[in-house]
């Protein structure tokens, strides 16, 4: 299925070694891509990928926890850039109208998963 917003390269890890090789976009879950595409579309607004799948050398430089997200293959998360409040606004009513049942809201960013294995679901977190 193609998607309508988004491209896998959008979602390749940020590390420069993973950039050489390319491709880690295709680690993405594509469920997960569906519905953040819906998402999308139901927003009305671009939405700018921060990051996507991180190699876990990339995960530890940035400071993401030993269990993110991230780093699954597939991959189920994703940070989105939020320059204001009313595009964080809209952005979080569209992921939680599709669905997205974990998600985090930073200053601006707006990270989303679909990461229940050994996580809670229902969940609204900051990292202020």
């Amino acid at each position: 299925m193609k998607l309508k917003y988004f491209s896998k390269e959008e979602f390749d890890c940020n590390c420069s070694s993973c950039k050489e090789k390319g491709g880690t976009g295709d680690n993405m879950d594509l469920d997960f891509l569906l519905m953040l595409d819906k998402a999308r579309d139901i927003s009305g607004v671009p939405f700018k990928i921060n990051s996507g799948y991180r190699c876990p050398e990339h995960n530890k430089k940035v400071g993401g926890v030993k269990t993110s997200s991230h780093k699954n293959i597939p991959c189920n998360a994703s940070d989105i850039s939020t320059k204001d409040s009313v595009t964080r606004f809209k952005i979080l009513k569209a992921l939680l109208e599709v669905g997205f049942i974990r998600i985090g809201i930073g200053e601006t960013f707006i990270h989303c998963d679909t990461d229940t294995d050994k996580k809670s679901s229902e969940v609204l977190w900051t990292y202020y």
